[in-house]
């Protein structure tokens, strides 16, 4: 489930960023003279903030669901189920991303095709504007995503899981233990004092 969940969130948080940069880019069509025609200079500024601060901010839900996930498994759950979570996110991640990526990729071809007119089967696609056309560019408006942020970020979320699985691996295994040490260690330390 998590690689799946993990895509949806990547995949919403890219549709948030364009449609945000999407309205930028009209409020400065509407409100710089000169923009439409050419005469006048965009606000590149603004837009690559826009992009900035939204790859920031939209990474914090899918990255707290990677780093949350192995913690409340492996502390309430115990170490056998932490090792069916990693397995589970292990398999079903790579066939999501090696899947993500293909796609994509495919449908991103697809538009580039179309536009390109090269072949017979191309050209009898139509032109711009076809409906075939129209097609592809809402493909390639789901596949961008799919091949450029759901896919590759996958990669991230098996090895960052794993990681920190066996960084906490002693911690899970008797879960009190260690604070009780680290508090046994502070009582001594305040009696030597």
């Amino acid at each position: 489930m998590l690689p799946y969940w993990f895509s949806a969130m990547t995949m919403k948080s890219v549709g948030k960023a364009a449609l945000k940069m999407v309205e930028e880019v009209r409020r400065q069509f509407n409100t710089i003279p000169g923009l439409m025609e050419g005469r006048a200079k965009p606000d590149y500024a603004t837009c690559v903030k826009i992009s900035t601060d939204a790859s920031l901010r939209e990474m914090i839900p899918p990255g707290a669901l990677v780093l949350l996930t192995p913690l409340i498994a492996g502390t309430f759950f115990g170490v056998e189920t932490l090792a069916g979570v990693l397995a589970g996110s292990l398999v079903s991640g790579v066939q999501v991303a090696i899947s993500a990526s293909n796609t994509g990729g495919a449908w991103d071809n697809a538009k580039k095709y179309i536009e390109a007119g090269v072949s017979e089967h191309a050209k009898s696609l139509g032109p711009k504007g076809s409906d075939a056309h129209k097609a592809a560019v809402i493909g390639d408006t789901v596949g961008d995503p799919l091949k450029d942020t759901s896919g590759p970020s996958l990669n991230i979320l098996i090895k960052l899981m794993a990681v920190e699985s066996l960084v906490f691996a002693p911690f899970f295994r008797h879960p009190w233990r260690p604070a009780f040490q680290i508090a046994l260690n502070g009582i001594r330390l305040l009696i030597r004092v």
